[in-house]
């Protein structure tokens, strides 16, 4: 008796697979994202590392302003303030997704004139306002930069950037986003990478979840899921737990600055020859000192001694990678040739320009 091993639907692969990820790992439920804040501030209590007033026009401007507003007028000696215990900054944050009236929220400050280091400075209330210009948190609150600077009278010393910094829960929720989550009709998924594989597995495990068609795929971003009278904070957690297997491009990313390769799991080499190696010549110049003998009339010389070396790397040979190759044997067959990440880097551009290479080539 013969046993046929039958592969699985579409869906029970998807649902069945235990190495597979997490949908909520994938992909995002659309319209729940946050939004950027910004907003404009001084920081006060700098220990002389501030904005010079004179030629930061800003700072001064807004120094003014601020002690009007509470009372101290100092426009008839604007030309005599000198400070420099005061920094313009910009304050960014981002306001998460249901975040309701009161709640507090992390924020970065970061210098915008000429001040050299905000550490110990206290950020005064600043309104933080949205794309629409409207404001939807107000901060304030002791900075904490993490840096550390030193300056002696031939040297300083700086670690890390001081002039930026964060304040944990320093912004106050004034205004809320509204989104109702609670009387959707259907939700959509959006792939954070784009692929219709990925894309149709995760409506298969969907279906299979409700044992109907709940779910299908528009594009290979988009997965559209119905309710049908369900309820939705429930079933989008029992969906963003599902598991999937996601597909992949073929893709190889080479950062060459930094000389960094990084080849996914479905790269392949179509068979190939390669060959690998450098002419390198060497010249070395090592003077020597002639010095005349005892009691002569000799004359100190200097005498030239130059040293050339050739290498031309006639150890390495060719070695041929089969058609179909993995990203494990084109490593192991790479690195038998004894080639570094930059040499990598130029076999790499060589196969694709030969056609061998069965991937996308991104380089940055």
């Amino acid at each position: 008796m013969l046993l046929a091993l039958v592969e699985p639907a579409e869906a029970q692969r998807a649902a069945a697979s235990t190495t597979g990820v997490r949908v909520k790992d994938i992909a995002d439920i659309e319209g729940v994202r946050d939004n950027q804040l910004v907003g404009y501030g001084l920081v006060v209590g700098l220990n002389g590392t501030g904005d010079r007033l004179r030629s930061a026009i800003f700072t001064r401007q807004s120094l003014i302003g601020m002690l009007e507003r509470l009372g101290v007028n100092t426009r008839d000696q604007e030309r005599q303030l000198d400070t420099r215990n005061v920094a313009a900054v910009m304050v960014t944050a981002n306001l998460p997704a249901f975040v309701r009236t009161g709640s507090r929220i992390d924020i970065a400050v970061a210098a915008l004139g000429d001040a050299t280091n905000l550490t110990g400075g206290t950020l005064v209330v600043t309104p933080l306002l949205g794309a629409d210009g409207e404001v939807y948190a107000v901060a304030q609150g002791a900075l904490a930069t993490g840096a550390i600077a030193a300056r002696g009278a031939a040297s300083s010393v700086t670690r890390g950037v001081p002039t930026s910094g964060k304040i944990a829960n320093g912004a106050i929720v004034e205004r809320e986003v509204p989104f109702v989550f609670g009387n959707r009709s259907q939700i959509r998924l959006s792939l954070r990478n784009p692929d219709l594989t990925t894309a149709r597995r995760i409506a298969a495990a969907i279906n299979q979840l409700t044992s109907g068609q709940t779910a299908s795929a528009t594009d290979p971003r988009t997965v559209v899921v119905s309710l049908a009278g369900r309820e939705p904070v429930g079933f989008a957690s029992e969906i963003e737990q599902l598991r999937i297997e996601p597909d992949h491009v073929a893709r190889v990313v080479v950062e060459e600055a930094s000389g960094t390769i990084v080849m996914g799991a479905n790269v392949r080499i179509s068979t190939v020859a390669i060959a690998q190696g450098n002419l390198v010549i060497r010249v070395t110049e090592t003077p020597q000192v002639s010095q005349p003998g005892p009691l002569s009339n000799g004359q100190t010389a200097v005498v030239p001694r130059t040293g050339i070396s050739i290498d031309d790397q006639a150890e390495r040979r060719m070695a041929v990678l089969s058609g179909g190759v993995s990203l494990d044997e084109l490593v192991r067959g790479l690195n038998s040739l004894g080639v570094g990440p930059r040499d990598m880097i130029a076999i790499l551009q060589t196969i694709k320009a030969a056609g061998a290479l069965q991937a996308e080539l991104e380089i940055r």
